[in-house]
């Protein structure tokens, strides 16, 4: 091999993981999660009441859901044709969120959303384990979510005293179509056969994992949805600082992935879950500016981390389509936690994080049996 050669082989290696980062960063961290700081500009204007804007959310959380379970049950449908369609749909309709319309036009469109970004992030996530044993591929690509949202906070903190919401989601249209843009190359395809591994896939490790997953879904939700409001509900602007804090401390996702390698996956998958409950428990005992910093910290710095661990065991127990599998169960969780916390959402929300709390300690419990399981194996 010639010297060129070498130089040229870091950069070939990373090349896949920096696409699919930036299309994480374009699906999830923008395309899902740009509705969380711009939602309040969306109040202020007076375009939807906070009724309304729970409706939107659960739209965007069932196409969450319809896409996983879609792709979970055909996953030959997860091509690269497939890929661009949702993407060129996701980036359609951000920009449509602007027109004018009945509440039912932009839930349709977070809706529709909800769907594309889960086979954009099934996709991704795809691509980047057909790299097999890269170095910390996986934590580049899933650190790009942290980057997306930290961009969508940035964006509504700048922008937000001078633009209006019609302008802010042009914005965010434009943001996630230049990052999805680099994700366009992966290479991306569905599993033709059908063939199931059902001893592992019915295994005590697996069964715990979903559950455990699925779980996180429930409790991540909770914090991701009610953290800016908790930390905002006097000052939007310390409610979207809070959401460049989660973030920012979601890009470094690689670090999650030298625990890996340095322990086990299921250790640190228990670490990262441990300390995701500990971000819901502080937030349930107060919302001061130094707790809810930690808090934000916390829950950023471990959600994209617990996604990368899970799904990298999942495929270890089974095989690829565990991604698509465990995206449903997680989506699931993502619809079942706004239902389960707001007949205890009065006048704070302290009584909701302790409920995530519990259902996160829980699952910590669940990736312990499966760390236990695979300890046996």
């Amino acid at each position: 091999m010639t010297a060129s050669a070498l130089l040229d082989t870091p950069r070939r290696t990373l090349a896949p993981a920096l696409a699919a980062g930036a299309g994480l960063a374009g699906a999830v961290g923008v395309g899902r999660f740009a509705y969380t700081p711009l939602l309040p500009t969306m109040v202020d204007a007076h375009r939807i009441d906070a009724h309304a804007g729970a409706l939107i959310a659960a739209a965007n959380y069932a196409g969450y859901l319809t896409g996983a379970v879609l792709l979970a049950r055909r996953p030959d449908l997860n091509s690269r044709n497939t890929f661009r369609i949702s993407a060129v749909v996701l980036v359609a309709s951000e920009a449509l969120v602007a027109m004018p319309g009945p509440v039912m036009l932009p839930a349709l469109l977070r809706l529709i959303a909800g769907v594309a970004s889960a086979v954009i992030f099934v996709g991704c996530a795809g691509a980047i384990a057909r790299l097999g044993g890269r170095p910390h591929a996986a934590g580049i690509a899933f650190g790009g979510v942290g980057f997306g949202i930290a961009f969508t906070g940035l964006l509504a903190l700048a922008a937000q005293p001078t633009m209006s919401w019609q302008g802010l989601w042009l914005g965010a249209a434009g943001l996630t179509a230049a990052l999805l843009l680099p994700a366009f190359g992966l290479d991306i395809h569905g599993l033709r056969s059908i063939e199931v591994v059902r001893a592992k896939r019915t295994s005590t490790a697996w069964r715990a994992l979903f559950i455990a997953y699925t779980l996180e879904g429930v409790g991540y939700i909770v914090l991701g949805t009610f953290l800016v409001a908790a930390v905002g509900a006097h000052n939007a602007t310390v409610g979207s600082a809070m959401w460049v804090i989660v973030g920012g401390a979601a890009a470094p996702a690689v670090l999650w992935s030298i625990a890996a390698h340095r322990w086990t996956p299921t250790t640190a998958l228990v670490l990262a879950l441990l300390a995701q409950c500990a971000s819901s428990a502080l937030l349930a005992c107060s919302t001061t500016m130094w707790s809810a910093i930690i808090a934000a910290a916390l829950f950023g710095g471990t959600f994209m981390g617990i996604c990368m661990l899970a799904i990298q065991i999942g495929i270890e127990l089974t095989d690829h389509r565990a991604t698509a599998t465990l995206t449903a169960g997680y989506g699931a969780g993502q619809m079942l936690g706004p239902l389960v916390v707001a007949p205890v959402i009065g006048d704070g929300y302290s009584t909701a994080f302790v409920i995530a709390t519990l259902v996160l300690a829980v699952a910590t419990a669940a990736a312990v049996i499966v760390a236990r399981q695979l300890k046996r194996t």
